[in-house]
């Protein structure tokens, strides 16, 4: 299956525990957590480009499988690391967060972030 595809959240669980333990401010994570935010997820072979607007604020990387390169977290730091697949999983680690990105079904995104031992999952959908 391919992630090429735009997605909408439709469910998140643990948003703010996870957002203090990153790191970011009350403010943003009081703004953030209602917003029902787009990933936009385009797959050429092993090269991906994932943009995810969450209100007026969005975040692009750019990767390919088994490379390093330097992606931004959540904090906005850029970090260099690899992702790699495992059939219809995406897994990286950026500074402590690991993250996996799996497409459960053709039409269902799901992505969990971990720190500390705080789960943090979000559920989209294809739109």
């Amino acid at each position: 299956m391919s992630f090429s595809g735009k997605y909408q959240l439709e469910t998140h669980d643990n948003f703010e525990p996870f957002m203090k333990a990153i790191g970011l401010p009350d403010e943003l994570i009081q703004e953030g957590k209602d917003i029902k935010s787009i990933s936009e997820i385009e797959e050429t072979g092993d090269h991906f480009k994932v943009t995810v607007t969450t209100g007026t604020k969005m975040l692009t990387n750019s990767f390919t499988i088994g490379q390093e390169t330097e992606l931004e977290t959540l904090t906005g730091e850029k970090v260099n690391s690899v992702v790699m697949r495992e059939g219809n999983k995406l897994k990286v680690s950026l500074k402590g967060i690991d993250s996996v990105t799996e497409l459960a079904d053709a039409n269902t995104l799901v992505n969990t972030m971990t720190v500390a031992g705080i789960a943090y999952k979000r559920i989209s959908k294809r739109i």
